[in-house]
């Protein structure tokens, strides 16, 4: 009896891929699968089971390529089928692997389910053939070799522009570029100058914020007076969903990530390392630091300003008296009644308890008692001297950090000297700085127009996040004690009050 022959389907996944397309025109990958039609059809004569691009990706770098992933998942199940041939389909090597860890799970994943690899530019490779495979890995080592010494060199200039504290990439939101030429017009160089109109948005952001304005505030008023946003008109890979077309609109966060760069006082990062910057600064040192322990990871309200909805709640401004917890809010009372209302309790045991309207109350007498005093104004000047050292003696290690990378670079120290510098470094700046926020004197930027016979009538017109600034200026420390007292009625005897480090009467109100 005669063998029934049956007829075997040969199916073609395309795949196109280029790195760097920042415009996103499409026009490299376009004309590889325009290319890849006509040798699929003119020279393999295969069925195109589908088309798979992925355009400005980096395969070297390590990011997601997920049409990648596609066409590998849906090849790997065709193959499977009987009588089909898979014919995985590139340009090139170099566009479909080149990373050597992704192309040997690639190659081994194909060879289980016996496909094959071919390539436009030239080479088909049966992935069931050891040979074959043999090839393939080591056609695409040089594609790898190529991208490792790209890195290299990349990251070597990078390093270099650190070094001399010139910016990388596109010019920050706050400067402006002016480039240099030779006399046959190329570029040269360039210096990054203060941009009027940006430089002096990032200076109101900062000052307002460091005055207990919520960020979400600031940003509504920018986007309210139409101030373009950082990175307005520029060309992105994704955008939030709240954000508009063009990318003009200021988003929630915005502004704290823009007055938080370390570019603003004049500093370059690089892997971790800060140099000195090559561009003028927009901000202060003292400004920067106040804003960085405002919104750091170490800021003690547990809330960001724009959160803020109880005035007492977390930090150090009121704290429990027997165990020294952090004070928060919850409804307390009798529910069957209707009397459950607003609490402060300590967050730890539950060591005290007080309305939350009636502790407000009686702190912001205070504050406006003290705010109210005409000789408060020689207090608050402060002396600076102390958190000005300790300013310095940061900015001393922060050199210090740029003298070990370049002695790295050298070759006077190891990588792994290098890495031992820069973290001990790092931990003794961040104590610096944590100590220069200490020593800070009253920040009177909190206390703008509030000083003086006005008090009384200013105060309670601000918000809860700027009068909670001006309790922290004034570094006002209030501890709940325990009260014997029970029923109605608010027992201030029981609750002691400080300012910038003078205990107060617990009777000072009337």
């Amino acid at each position: 009896m005669a063998a029934t022959v049956t007829a075997l389907r040969i199916l073609l996944f395309l795949y196109a891929r280029i790195s760097d397309d920042p415009r996103d025109l499409k026009r490299g990958v376009n004309r590889q699968m325009k290319d890849l039609h006509r040798w699929a059809t003119e020279e393999i004569g295969g069925e195109i089971a589908g088309e798979w691009i992925e355009n400005d990706r980096s395969a070297h770098s390590g990011e997601a390529r997920p049409e990648y992933d596609k066409m590998m998942a849906a090849a790997l199940a065709a193959a499977q089928q009987a009588g089909v041939r898979v014919i995985v389909a590139a340009y090139h090597p170099s566009r479909l692997w080149r990373q050597r860890v992704e192309r040997a799970q690639a190659i081994e994943d194909l060879r289980a389910v016996k496909a094959f690899v071919g390539f436009e530019a030239g080479g088909m490779f049966n992935m069931a053939k050891a040979s074959d495979r043999s090839q393939l890995a080591n056609l695409g080592e040089s594609d790898t070799q190529e991208s490792e010494v790209k890195s290299e060199r990349v990251a070597r200039a990078a390093l270099e522009r650190a070094e001399e504290g010139r910016a990388n990439g596109d010019v920050s939101y706050g400067w402006r570029r002016i480039y240099q030429h030779d006399d046959d017009g190329r570029v040269i160089g360039f210096t990054d100058i203060k941009h009027p109109e940006q430089a002096a948005i990032v200076a109101e952001a900062a000052r307002r914020l460091l005055a207990g304005d919520p960020q979400m505030t600031v940003e509504a008023d920018f986007n309210r007076r139409a101030v373009p946003a950082p990175g307005a008109g520029m060309k992105r890979k994704r955008r939030s969903l709240t954000q508009n077309e063009d990318g003009s609109r200021w988003q929630k966060g915005s502004v704290k990530k823009l007055v938080l760069r370390k570019a603003n006082i004049g500093v370059r990062v690089h892997r971790g390392i800060e140099y000195k910057a090559a561009w003028p600064a927009l901000l202060s040192i003292e400004q920067h630091a106040r804003l960085e322990g405002m919104f750091g990871d170490g800021d003690a309200t547990n809330a960001s300003p724009g959160q803020r909805v109880h005035l007492l709640s977390w930090g150090e401004v009121c704290t429990c008296g027997p165990c020294g917890e952090q004070i928060r809010v919850a409804m307390r009372g009798n529910a069957k009644r209707g009397t459950k209302r607003p609490t402060y309790i300590c967050d730890g045991r539950g060591c005290v308890g007080r309305n939350e309207e009636a502790l407000d109350s009686y702190v912001e007498e205070i504050a406006v008692t003290v705010l109210s005093d005409p000789e408060a104004a020689d207090v608050f000047s402060g002396d600076q001297s102390g958190a000005l050292a300790a300013i310095e003696r940061a900015e001393a290690l922060r050199l210090k950090q740029g003298d070990a990378a370049d002695d790295y670079a050298d070759g006077v120290i190891t990588r792994e000297q290098l890495r031992r510098i820069t973290h001990r470094l790092a931990r003794q700046i961040d104590e610096a700085r944590n100590e220069a926020r200490r020593l800070q004197p009253i920040d009177l930027t909190a206390l703008d127009g509030l000083m003086g016979k006005q008090a009384g009538e200013k105060w309670p017109k601000l918000t809860v996040q700027q009068k909670r600034r001006a309790l922290e200026a004034l570094k006002f420390r209030v501890r709940i004690h325990p009260s014997s007292r029970r029923g109605p009625g608010f027992d201030h005897t029981t609750i002691d009050v400080g300012w910038h480090g003078r205990e107060l009467p617990a009777s000072t109100p009337s």
